[in-house]
């Protein structure tokens, strides 16, 4: 592969596999080596011409992440923060952080393949489709495993005090 080409997809597509790859893994240094190791994997094993390059780098990122699984069973969730100098802007980011850390939290509980298919579709923008050829399954398996992990994720959220009346 060409190093302008790979440069172009880290470019592209670097950001998205590592909160892919985070939201698999829920460490940061495990999800950026993951992702370099995505990256490296490309530069030496991406056909030419290959038409689907981004579905083919989760492809490969999940993969990664599955191996690496195997060999180590229970990854760590790592959290930290900054506060901001202004006391509003800090009280106001707190709670987003805070309310972050929940529904990741929460989407960690769910179910391996609903998890993804959440994680896939909203963080990483892929579309049902793609996800189904990414996962192995089918379209309508896809859209009815987001439509339950959307319904048993708001579950979750009323029973934290969240309101959607």
């Amino acid at each position: 592969m060409d190093g302008q080409v790979l440069e172009k997809l880290y470019e592209l597509y670097s950001r998205e596999i590592y909160l892919y790859l985070y939201s698999l893994c829920r460490d940061p240094d495990t999800a950026e080596d993951l992702t370099q190791e995505t990256f490296l994997r490309a530069l030496l094993t991406l056909p030419k011409g290959h038409e689907n390059m981004r579905a083919w780098l989760y492809r490969v990122a999940r993969n990664l992440f599955f191996d690496l699984r195997r060999r180590k069973p229970e990854l760590s969730l790592e959290e930290s923060g900054e506060l901001p100098a202004g006391e509003d802007e800090a009280l106001e980011r707190l709670v987003r952080d805070e309310q972050r850390r929940l529904l990741l939290r929460l989407i960690g509980t769910l179910e391996r393949k609903k998890r993804e298919v959440l994680v896939l579709q909203y963080y990483s923008g892929l579309g049902q489709k793609e996800i189904a050829a990414l996962l192995g399954l089918s379209h309508e398996n896809v859209r009815v495993l987001s439509l339950r992990a959307r319904r048993e994720l708001r579950k979750k959220l009323e029973e934290n005090g969240y309101d959607f009346s």
